[in-house]
């Protein structure tokens, strides 16, 4: 029983770092790509509900939901070759991890630079 406790716990420790760090990418995906016409991520995020943005990047569609927002628009012409290919949706899972983590209903607050 000692055992199976102390390697549950080991686990846990092992894989949290890779949980957060698939916010931590998410959030320089942001930087990197979202930032120049979004500005900070305070605000995007914190514009839907965490249900929303999961919604929106699912996994399934490999966040193909937002990528048709932004192809949809003009205004957005200058994303649309990111949104258009295979390091998006490759990405995606890493942003939804970013804008869930910091949505509206979260209760975080990113601090993006």
């Amino acid at each position: 029983m000692k055992f199976s406790v102390l390697l549950m716990f080991v686990f846990s420790l092992l894989f949290l770092p890779a949980l957060e760090a698939a916010v931590y990418k998410g959030q320089k995906v942001y930087v990197k790509k979202c930032r120049k016409c979004h500005g900070g991520g305070q605000k995007v995020a914190a514009s839907k509900r965490m249900r929303e943005w999961k919604k929106l990047l699912n996994r399934k569609n490999k966040g193909i939901k937002l990528a048709n927002l932004h192809l949809e628009k003009n205004k957005a012409k200058k994303s649309w070759k990111y949104f258009d290919s295979k390091k998006y949706r490759k990405r995606a899972r890493h942003l939804k991890d970013f804008m869930v983590e910091y949505a509206k209903d979260s209760g975080n607050v990113p601090a993006c630079n």
